[in-house]
């Protein structure tokens, strides 16, 4: 049986993105409260929470008196404030883990300095922000909006524009983002619109007179959730069939997870 170690407090809405760093014991998570908090899984580096968002503070008198609190409680290392809308998605930076980067309902990608607790970088796009993930090799940030498609950013301060590449294909919301474990080039992407694309970031077109910054790419395979093809009628814009989850691993495949209450797993390679 598993049981819980330690209990974060923090966050005074939902948590809705998490980042792990095993080496340094931290953990990232971002949050519709609007904001990014930083935590230790050590109870000893961890500060005590805030009492007023404890369960005790809201608890019933009975419940108080009556079940005793086995389980440490404890609070972030920092929180972030910075976005102006909900936070949807928090990562460590590939090689440096003293730097995070998060994206927002506020249209921006903001890059922290986890040491000092302060907001570095901000580049702003034209739509929501839900997904993000790092293509490490290449120096690109993948960002899944709810303009149905996923922007490429160079976070380094000496990139002159903001899109480096837009991937289009999806029809809804792209919800969350992969890489591929095998190739420095390729991404899978999960969709409100029910499917899941495969990405190659090589495999792309001169953007042309619609206002797209950069190159323009479309995906190279698409991923059909299986429950929709057992339904007679195709749902419209994904829906019961939306893609919430996506994860590439290299031994097991692209692993997705919907709204059809299904774990769907795909063999990348033979």
């Amino acid at each position: 049986m598993l049981k819980p170690t330690l209990e974060l407090y923090g966050h005074k809405s939902s948590v809705d993105s998490l980042a792990v760093h095993t080496p340094s014991c931290r953990i990232l998570s971002a949050s519709t409260d609007h904001s990014i908090g930083l935590w230790s899984t050590r109870k000893t580096d961890a500060p005590a929470a805030l009492a007023n968002l404890l369960p005790s503070a809201y608890a019933n008198k009975r419940r108080r008196l009556n079940k005793a609190v086995s389980v440490p409680q404890r609070g972030p290392l920092t929180m972030f404030s910075g976005h102006t809308a909900p936070a949807s998605s928090v990562i460590f930076h590939p090689t440096d883990p003293t730097v995070a980067h998060s994206v927002s309902w506020d249209h921006t990608l903001r890059t922290w300095d986890l040491p000092t607790g302060s907001l570095v970088d901000t580049r702003t796009t034209s739509h929501p922000l839900f997904s993000l993930t790092a293509m490490n090799g290449v120096n690109l940030l993948a960002t899944g909006s709810s303009a149905r498609h996923i922007t490429l950013i160079d976070p380094r301060a000496s990139a002159t524009t903001v899109a480096a590449m837009t991937l289009r294909g999806h029809t809804n919301t792209v919800s969350d983002l992969a890489p591929d474990p095998n190739s420095v080039y390729g991404l899978v992407s999960g969709s409100h619109d029910g499917s899941c694309r495969l990405w190659d970031i090589r495999s792309v077109r001169s953007s042309g007179t619609d206002g797209v910054q950069g190159q323009v790419g479309e995906s190279v395979y698409v991923i059909e959730r299986d429950s929709a093809k057992e339904s007679k009628v195709r749902p419209v814009g994904g829906e019961g069939v939306k893609v919430f989850s996506v994860d590439w691993d290299r031994n097991l495949g692209i692993v997705s997870a919907g709204e059809d209450k299904r774990v769907q797993i795909n063999r990348s390679r033979p």
